[in-house]
């Protein structure tokens, strides 16, 4: 029996490939099936990236002891650094271009990347931009002489849909797993704040990460990001991010240099067979909006607590995770169509996606030189009157803005003798600068900073 169940299986992977490859002859002059043919393809697509970087070396505590450190005449702390290197992959998006997709975690941090391609030429790349909340990056390298993978449109995908995962595990070089689509649209994995994951039993391991899930047409339909593991290697659960959702985020980084996400201001939960027994539906798709912001884009549009969500822009919204996952990642002004359900009635509501209002900013985002640094906005005493400052949240040691003297708690006055009061101020005056001059309060005192 079980060898009939695999004889069928094989007839069913034959016939599937067969309408996509020409198969090599056996020996008995029968073809034989194969992914040689779709592989010699698309193998050159996908690239090994090799980063470099700094990291902090733990000390012991009671060196961290200012006491300590004063009662033995201890010189004053200096952060000791070490050298990092890690390894994952990429996929050429761009041939004319050089646009090589991959994670942000992969290159996160990176003061130098390699990138070696599949006949063997080392290539340095550049940072076009990174997000952190999908984990999606783009890099660049020189384009001479690439092969890029045309992207598929990852909504076609059904469980059971052959794929293959390309990469490069535990530094060995490029290697080629096969599977099945496993599973489709995963979250709750807190592995990303955007998530919609492709999951497969093809084999993904450290390494890996980064690089491409094709279809049996060669077609880019995820890329691989993580594993869920006990032992840090594959037990055949690994996930990808969805080719639709990479597509979108990388058009935005190589536009932008980041995600500009919009705002619709409104909060939500799933709608649970409890809720829509209260609510008196027989259907139960959707979700409820629990939540207006005032002024938000919601607000404007017209829409109410109560509300059920059904669809954004004709696509199917089951539970929060697709709600989130359909407005961050549109474009801050872009028109949305929100399909609703209020008091039994089906309507449609236009709303124009509104920027979202700023709490914590990345100084990575504003320029390379403020890496590591994050910032936020606090009311400052001055006398009886208050004043809102842009403050350094934090700053992480070794990290560039560590090395130009930026520090926790620093607050921010002016960027290039221009004052400063809110985020979207310190963004815009910090942008694209060759050279800043920050004028800091540090305590009772001030000082200017330079960063070149």
């Amino acid at each position: 029996m079980k060898a009939l169940r695999w004889f069928a299986a094989s007839m069913l992977f034959a016939a599937t490939t067969c309408t996509w490859a020409q198969l090599p002859a056996a020996v008995d002059g029968e073809p034989l099936p194969s992914l040689a043919p779709m592989l010699e393809k698309t193998t050159p697509a996908v690239v090994n990236i090799a980063t470099t970087g700094r990291a902090l070396v733990a000390e012991n505590p009671l060196l961290q002891d200012p006491f300590f450190r004063r009662f033995f005449d201890l010189p004053p702390e200096q952060p000791r650094e070490r050298r990092t290197q890690s390894l994952g992959s990429g996929v050429i998006v761009d041939a004319e271009a050089g646009y090589i997709l991959t994670n942000h975690h992969v290159i996160r941090r990176a003061d130098q990347i390699t990138v070696t391609l599949a006949d063997g030429r080392e290539l340095a790349a550049t940072v076009v931009g990174s997000d952190s909340e999908t984990d999606v990056a783009v890099i660049q390298v020189p384009a001479d002489d690439l092969q890029a993978l045309t992207l598929a449109d990852s909504d076609n995908l059904r469980v059971g849909d052959f794929v293959v995962a390309i990469g490069n595990p535990f530094g060995l070089g490029q290697t080629v797993t096969s599977g099945i689509v496993s599973a489709l649209g995963r979250s709750g994995l807190r592995l990303t704040s955007y998530q919609d994951f492709i999951q497969t039993d093809a084999s993904i391991n450290p390494g890996n990460s980064g690089g491409a899930l094709v279809n049996l047409r060669g077609e880019l339909v995820g890329v691989n990001t993580a594993i869920l593991s006990p032992a840090g290697g594959n037990v055949g659960i690994g996930f990808a991010i969805p080719s639709n959702m990479a597509r979108s985020v990388m058009d935005q980084l190589i536009a932008h240099g980041e995600v500009q996400r919009g705002r619709l201001g409104v909060s939500a939960q799933d709608l649970t067979p409890e809720l829509a027994d209260a609510f008196g539906l027989s259907q139960r798709s959707g979700v409820v909006i629990t939540q207006i912001e005032s002024g938000s884009a919601a607000a404007e549009a017209g829409l109410e607590t109560g509300d059920i969500i059904l669809s954004v822009n004709g696509r199917s919204v089951q539970q929060v995770t697709d709600l989130r996952n359909a407005i961050g990642l549109l474009r801050v002004g872009e028109t949305v169509i929100l399909r609703i359900r209020r008091d039994g009635e089906v309507q449609e509501l236009e709303v124009r996606i509104a920027e979202p209002e700023l709490v914590i900013l990345e100084g990575e985002r504003v320029s390379e030189r403020l890496s590591g640094a994050q910032f936020s906005v606090s009311e400052q005493r001055e006398g009886r009157e208050s004043q809102q400052r842009v403050v350094i949240q934090s700053v992480e040691p070794v990290s560039p803005a560590h090395r130009a003297g930026l520090r926790d708690g620093d607050v921010i006055l002016s960027v290039n003798r221009q004052a400063v009061s809110t985020l979207a101020e310190f963004r815009d005056r910090a942008s694209g600068q060759r050279e800043l001059l920050l004028h800091i309060q540090r305590g009772s005192g001030a000082l200017f900073l330079v960063l070149r």
